[in-house]
C-alpha cells in the first residue's frame, strides 16, 4: 500500500444499497475518514448472476473507483467476492492498493465464536456455488460443520419489501428450517442485506445462535490495515462520505437513508 495516499478516501462498492450496511459499521468504527461508495443498483441483483458476469463487473468497479483515487478498496458484496475477489486484488495492486472482503472476516470470527463447531451460512446462489465461505472456513484451523443455504429471492424481497409483510416473514422462515435442522449455533449473513432481517432471523433460530454480520469484522480489517501501512486519516473531526449509483439516483438516496440509517445527502448517478 505504499504508492497510496493518507488523505485519500476508503472505496466501497456492492450491487445496490445492501453494502450501506457495512458502510454504516465503517463510519461508526472509522469516523475520522472518508469513505467513497459506488451501488451498482443498475445491475442489481448480483446473487443470481453468473461468475463471469461478476468478475467483469468487479474488474469494471474497482478501476472505475480507483482511478478516481482511494487508499483501500472495500468489497461489500457477497457474490461479487465469491467470484471476483482474485481480480479486485490483482486490478488493486497496480495502483498500491489493498483489498478488504466481506467473506474472509466473517469466517475468522464465525470459527472463533462457534461453541459447537456448527455454522451456517445464509448467502445468494452465487456466494453459495462459489464455495467461498466453505473454503474461508477450512482455512480457520478447527473442525467445523458448515450448513450452507442459498436464498435466490431474498436479497430482492429485502430490498423492495418494506414494510415486512407476512410474505417475507414466511420466506424466511423457509430458509431458516434446514438451518434449524442442522443445530447450527452460529450463522453467516451471507449477503449485506440480511442484517436488515436480523431480528427475524434471531427470532426464528433461537435466542442462542449467533448472527455474524459483514460489518464490524470488515471495519476491524480495515482499521488494522490502515494502521500497519501508516494511512489513517489525519482528519480531527468526522470524514466525509460521497454516494455514486448507476441507477435512479433519487430511489437509491431514498433507499438508502433505510439502510445507512444516515442522511445519504447528494447522490451522483454514474454510467452503468
Amino acid at each position: 500500500m505504499a504508492a497510496a495516499d493518507s488523505s485519500l478516501p476508503i472505496a466501497m462498492f456492492d450491487s445496490g444499497v445492501g453494502g450501506l450496511t457495512v458502510l454504516h459499521e465503517c463510519l461508526v468504527s472509522l469516523p475520522s475518514e472518508d469513505f467513497l461508495y459506488l451501488g451498482d443498483s443498475a445491475n442489481f441483483p448480483y446473487g443470481t448472476k453468473s461468475r463471469d458476469e461478476l468478475r467483469g463487473l468487479v474488474a469494471r468497479n474497482t478501476r472505475f473507483l480507483l482511478d478516481r483515487g482511494a487508499k483501500l478498496l472495500i468489497v461489500a458484496c457477497n457474490s461479487a467476492t465469491a467470484a471476483g475477489a482474485d481480480v479486485a486484488r490483482e486490478i488493486a495492486a497496480e495502483h498500491g492498493v489493498e483489498v478488504v472482503t466481506v467473506v474472509g472476516p466473517e469466517a475468522e470470527i464465525a470459527a472463533a465464536i462457534s461453541a459447537g463447531g456448527r455454522v451456517g451460512v445464509l448467502a445468494t446462489p452465487a456466494t453459495v456455488s462459489g464455495g467461498a465461505y466453505h473454503r474461508a472456513l477450512a482455512d480457520q484451523g478447527r473442525a467445523l460443520e458448515v450448513t450452507e443455504v442459498a436464498a435466490p429471492d431474498l436479497a430482492p424481497i429485502i430490498q423492495s419489501g418494506f414494510p415486512f409483510d407476512e410474505g417475507v416473514v414466511s420466506t424466511v422462515r423457509g430458509y431458516c428450517e434446514p438451518l434449524r435442522e442442522a443445530g447450527v449455533d452460529t450463522l453467516i449473513l451471507g449477503c449485506t442485506h440480511y442484517p436488515l432481517i436480523a431480528p427475524m432471523l434471531q427470532r426464528m433460530l433461537g435466542r442462542d445462535v449467533r448472527l455474524v454480520t459483514a460489518g464490524h469484522a470488515i471495519a476491524a480489517t480495515a482499521q488494522r490495515l490502515l494502521e500497519s501501512a501508516g494511512l489513517e486519516s489525519r482528519n480531527d473531526g468526522e470524514g466525509d462520505y460521497r454516494f455514486l449509483c448507476t441507477g435512479d439516483a433519487a430511489a437509491f438516496r431514498e433507499l438508502g437513508t433505510r439502510f445507512l440509517q444516515m442522511p445519504l445527502g447528494d447522490v451522483e448517478e454514474v454510467a452503468p
